[in-house]
């Protein structure tokens, strides 16, 4: 059986409306994913985790995970993941070209601690700017157990193109995974091997329940998913204000000083002398309130904050990240 170099399901050619479908049985990519690849052209067809649980209930119980983790939106909880993957775990902050220059190693620490995963090892890496895939490599030669390692991670959290550039930078293979803002692209396990000794193993993406990456739509999330380094967003309320981040959502303070780190492609306008009715948040000078999708709110003092969004949100506290 062929199956699809970019997504990893099965190839077939006897039904349009089934997945795999291409048609010709010999071609690599399925019309799915060559759909997306040159005209970004983008089916949604994993509606809940079910179907990806059963896949990572496959990998080898002696074969090394590598967790990616996107350092902006770090999910609140790994309980799916914990509940399911019982291996080893080489935990991989991914994404770190986006960081403000005052977010790196010497707080990768305290950040891995807070996830109440057991890993045996950790880092930060950039597939952008190749920063850390060396060690990344020499990691996961070190703590393999087995021939084959698996990647895991939540959707969008730069894992598929991760190992895309693992593929350009350390083999001779002209293949790509196929990537996509949107989540869910790789639809079933996708092997690359390295070198004799070595074969990485690409999962579907885990969908967060409460995420804005799967609520909005294809406009919305170009300018959510961040391009290049976030410039933090700086602002000192006085009185009663509104900060709204384009019809996205917005956020209700009095007498605040908060740092938004989101996209620098979303339009942050304010008004004056406003209130909203909304969930209410109470956040204290060493904690952050995170928009999973969007990114996280940073505040310099004690706040009482109102959140108003017509999209239904796992708005949550934690402590400070930077």
């Amino acid at each position: 059986m062929n199956k699809c170099h970019g997504c990893g399901i099965v190839l077939q050619d006897e039904d349009i409306n089934k997945l795999g479908f291409t048609k010709n049985i010999d071609s690599e990519l399925c019309e799915r994913c060559f759909r997306i690849k040159h005209y970004n052209d983008y089916k949604r067809v994993i509606k809940d985790n079910n179907y990806v649980l059963d896949l990572l209930k496959r990998i080898d119980p002696e074969a090394l995970v590598v967790l990616v983790v996107d350092i902006i939106n770090i999910s609140e909880t790994f309980e799916l993941i914990n509940n399911v993957i019982k291996n080893d775990i080489l935990l991989v902050f991914s994404k770190a070209d986006l960081l403000p220059s005052e977010m790196y190693e010497g707080k990768i620490d305290r950040i891995a601690k807070s996830l109440n995963i057991s890993y045996v090892d950790k880092l930060l890496v950039s597939s952008n700017k190749n920063y850390n895939l060396d060690l990344l490599m020499k990691k996961i030669n070190q703590h393999k157990k087995t021939n084959n390692v698996y990647f895991v991670g939540f959707s969008n959290s730069g894992k598929s193109t991760l190992l895309n550039k693992i593929i350009y930078d350390y083999t001779d293979l002209n293949e790509n995974i196929t990537t996509s803002l949107l989540p869910s692209t790789t639809l079933d396990l996708i092997e690359i091997k390295i070198d004799d000794d070595l074969a990485i193993i690409d999962t579907p993406g885990l969908l967060e329940e409460g995420n804005l990456i799967d609520v909005v739509d294809q406009n919305h999330l170009n300018k959510i998913m961040p391009k290049k380094k976030i410039n933090p967003k700086v602002y000192q309320v006085k009185g009663s204000q509104l900060i709204n981040i384009e019809d996205i959502i917005t956020i209700g303070l009095t007498d605040s000083n908060i740092v938004l780190y989101i996209s620098n492609a979303l339009k942050v306008t304010r008004e004056y002398n406003k209130k909203i009715n909304g969930l209410e948040f109470d956040l204290n000078k060493d904690e952050d309130l995170v928009i999973p999708g969007l990114g996280f709110i940073s505040f310099k003092t004690k706040t009482h904050v109102v959140i108003k969004t017509n999209y239904k949100l796992n708005i949550f506290k934690r402590n400070k990240l930077i």
